[in-house]
């Protein structure tokens, strides 16, 4: 059960515009955006923020999907796995290599671009952060510093969201729930404190 009660969409007016861009991306709006918008200053940071970062961009949206997915799940967050194995099934992740994706390294689903990728996101996410110079080199053998960055905003983006979520035991809504016991359910996965 949620520990902050969120507000409803209609409380939250003023950010029809920006839940209707979230909606579009994922097919639902998130209910820790409305739990957000108890602080209106928050969310429009938020907003910002999140639109920059997940936005179009120099990586394409399954591996920016999938390493979201793959910070989230080495950070432990239910609800943010649930969320980010939906929205990377949306962006063209099949389901046999979302529920691989913490495989990366000897699934034969993932190149040798997606695996640097995904270690980063693997070892970043950890509490303490594992990152090394040598997660760096084998990162530029296939991405410039810009798109780097972008991976790295990628992972502190859901090291906030599964922080955010975890803490407040943010209630996971029915879209991501029923992907996530279907596809993940086999790995392990359960709503927890999240239903």
């Amino acid at each position: 059960m949620t520990r902050i009660e969120p507000l409803s969409r209609a409380e939250l007016a003023e950010f029809e515009p920006f839940f209707q861009i979230v909606e579009q991306g994922m097919g639902f709006v998130p209910t820790s955006l409305f739990a957000m918008g108890r602080r209106p200053e928050l969310l429009r940071a938020f907003a910002g923020l999140s639109g920059t970062i997940l936005g179009p961009s120099r990586l394409e949206p399954e591996l920016k999907s999938l390493v979201s997915f793959v910070a989230s799940r080495a950070a432990g967050c239910s609800y943010c796995q649930a969320h980010t194995g939906h929205t990377a099934r949306r962006n063209g992740a099949s389901p046999e290599k979302i529920a691989s994706s913490f495989e990366y390294e000897t699934s034969p689903l993932f190149d040798p671009r997606e695996r640097a990728a995904l270690r980063l996101a693997h070892h970043a996410a950890l509490v303490p952060n594992e990152a090394t110079n040598a997660h760096f080199e084998d990162l530029r053998r296939h991405f410039d510093d810009e798109t780097i960055l972008e991976i790295v905003a990628v992972i502190a983006l859901f090291g906030y969201l599964n922080r955010w979520n975890d803490t407040l035991a943010t209630t996971l809504e029915d879209a991501p729930t029923a992907f996530a016991a279907e596809t993940l359910g086999e790995a392990g996965w359960e709503p927890g404190k999240h239903a």
